[in-house]
């Protein structure tokens, strides 16, 4: 009691304590997935409700961003002198940041909410130790599929994000900014290179993973009392979105090294 009572005046240990366990069940749902029997029909369920809820506000979000990035990164190349490296600027921006950010944070935003307020509504009413003293994983009958889920939706909605900021970036250059389309896709042909869209899916897959995972260890971990689930489900967003952008940095930087430059 004594030793409790001194770790929790220790500053950070608390927050030192929650970060071990969200990474003990990150470790555990990556263990769960290779397990046997793998709950299908949950998994499809859970696919399904999520990109119900994200794959519209995630194509309304993509055509102002990608008109955004194609506009801003046009008028500065344009005053550089540049002109016929927009296209390329556009549509590498748009597919190596801006569709796996917009996605993860729709998913995490539409689809971990819901994770988030199930497992916590479940937690509150004792369904999860009801599971646990029956035998039941409940990390693997129900927090598994609902990452595997995540991790699919955030994939595929990567590549309509893709699509979508690349035609709005091309519609909003050739049309409003006066730009040649010949030069427009000459110019990301010339630069772009495959491994710029392997790196945009994997930043997906693991933006996916980390939105399920926190949504899902929010809702096991809420405060008392149903106005704790809608605490629970605050915090999950905010601390994903942390995560993503912290993540993304290391993934760009690490895929800069990694990876040469077309044409260098």
């Amino acid at each position: 009691m004594t030793s409790r009572s001194t770790a929790a005046r220790i500053p950070g240990m608390g927050m030192l304590r929650e970060t071990g366990k969200l990474f003990a069940l990150g470790l555990d749902v990556t263990r769960g997935i290779f397990q046997r029997p793998f709950q299908l029909r949950e998994f499809i369920q859970q696919s399904w409700f999520i990109a119900s809820v994200t794959i519209l506000p995630t194509a309304l979000v993509a055509i102002p961003f990608g008109a955004l990035v194609a506009l801003q990164l046009g008028s500065l190349i344009t005053q550089l002198g540049a002109q016929s490296f927009i296209g390329a600027a556009s549509v590498l921006a748009i597919i190596q940041q801006a569709a796996p950010i917009v996605t993860a944070l729709l998913v995490a935003g539409a689809g971990g909410s819901a994770i988030c307020a199930d497992i916590g509504a479940r937690t509150i009413r004792e369904e999860i130790d009801a599971m646990e003293v029956l035998g039941v994983s409940a990390v693997q009958r129900l927090i598994v599929p609902r990452v595997l889920a995540s991790m699919l939706v955030a994939v595929l909605l990567n590549g309509v994000v893709s699509v979508i900021g690349v035609l709005g970036g091309y519609f909003f250059n050739v049309v409003l900014q006066g730009g040649t389309p010949g030069a427009y896709l000459a110019s990301f042909s010339a630069l772009a290179q495959l491994p710029d869209l392997w790196i945009s899916e994997l930043k997906a897959l693991i933006f996916g993973f980390i939105a399920g995972v926190v949504a899902a260890y929010r809702g096991l971990n809420p405060p008392p009392g149903p106005k704790g689930v809608g605490d629970a489900v605050n915090q999950a967003v905010v601390i994903t979105f942390l995560l993503l952008f912290f993540v993304n940095f290391i993934l760009t930087l690490l895929y800069l090294q990694v990876v040469p430059a077309k044409g260098s």
